[in-house]
């Protein structure tokens, strides 16, 4: 295999990894157990439909920033370890879109509304969507189930995958804590910035961007100093990262986002521009503005024209501006925090163009 091609068209080699993977841990159960086959195929149509591969691709540069060879005979086990985030990803995601209530994902059904109208159309007994929201629930530990062998399995020395194991293992409770303090959240109603910053870092920022670095890193065989600083620039690139999505959320385009927008707002997440929208109509005095927003949160019914309402309403009290100026400070400091770590060839480049990717993407 050219192994120019893993660095050139990285997401294909994920897509490959995955797609062999989930073949190989679904053949057992599929014989014994046919029917079992549907809860495989969606979570297979889930994970392989899609997504833009950025946890692979950090962890992938993490490795290769840390002397990685593509060349050496390593290169299929990291690949595999790599691609298991994707199934992490999808549990997540999966489960995400069962607490927000969420009917669509990449412009398709999402998995509960899926399994609901597979229960409505057999005829069925019970209820279709409590149906729905058990089959979410059973192919999202199914994903979480297969990551964990993915990464177990893959074909690395001992040594290799006990460095990156501790990287493993804190990202998946942190993202089960960052989904947990979200919720909760929306339960107390804390509005301030600085909740939703934390849930930013722990939710999004840790395993999006931070913990992949950290896990390729540790692969490649880096030392604690270097791992520190991948860190440190995973951080402020992951916050950046989500800050764009929370942008999107609200104004972004849903034939590009495959969401509906103002779903954020629909269902009560506190993101920092809705944060910063009631902290600046507070200390602005704008009563009508903090109003506007404040009622659309959690509103399962927002129309399109309240949305529009809202938005005004943000970029009248300056939110979109200020997570906007977060958002460049956050890429200044990473790029500056990227430069501190000295990585291999062609790592630095790589990094920089997911930065822009990951912060300036309209989808």
């Amino acid at each position: 295999m050219d192994t120019s091609a893993y660095d050139a068209d990285l997401p294909a080699h994920v897509e490959r990894a995955l797609a062999g993977f989930l073949e190989r841990a679904g053949a057992e159960i599929r014989r014994t157990e046919p029917v079992v086959g549907v809860g495989i195929d969606a979570l297979a149509g889930f994970v392989l439909g899609g997504g833009k591969r950025l946890r692979p691709t950090f962890a992938w540069w993490g490795w290769r920033g840390a002397g990685g060879d593509p060349a050496g005979p390593d290169v299929e086990g990291v690949l595999q370890a790599v691609a298991s985030l994707e199934l992490i990803q999808a549990c997540a995601l999966i489960h995400d879109d069962l607490i927000d209530s969420s009917d669509s994902r990449r412009g398709s059904p999402t998995v509960h509304i899926a399994g609901a109208k597979l229960h409505a159309d057999s005829g069925w007994l019970g209820s279709p969507s409590t149906f729905g929201l058990a089959t979410a629930v059973l192919v999202g530990d199914l994903a979480l189930a297969w990551a964990d062998d993915m990464f177990a399995e893959a074909p690395l020395p001992p040594a290799a995958l006990a460095a990156a194991r501790p990287a493993w293992r804190a990202m998946r409770t942190e993202v089960l804590a960052g989904q947990y303090l979200d919720v909760r959240t929306q339960a107390t109603g804390d509005a301030s910035p600085e909740a939703a910053l934390h849930i930013c870092k722990l939710k999004t920022a840790a395993y999006t961007v931070q913990r992949p670095l950290h896990l390729g890193a540790a692969l490649g065989g880096a030392d604690d100093a270097l791992i520190a600083t991948l860190r440190e620039f995973g951080d402020e690139v992951g916050v950046a990262f989500q800050l764009r999505d929370d942008l999107l959320g609200v104004f972004g385009d849903p034939s590009v986002t495959g969401k509906p927008a103002g779903d954020d707002l629909r269902e009560g997440k506190r993101t920092l521009l809705v944060a910063l929208g009631l902290q600046g109509a507070a200390e602005q005095g704008k009563d009508a503005a903090a109003k506007v927003i404040s009622d659309a949160i959690g509103d399962a019914h927002l129309s399109e024209d309240a949305v529009e309402t809202v938005r005004e309403a943000l970029q009248d009290v300056g939110a979109v501006e200020a997570v906007e100026r977060r958002i460049d400070e956050l890429t200044d400091s990473a790029m500056a925090t990227l430069d501190r770590a000295h990585l291999a060839e062609p790592a630095p480049a790589a990094l920089t163009g997911l930065v822009v990717k990951a912060t300036q993407r309209t989808y």
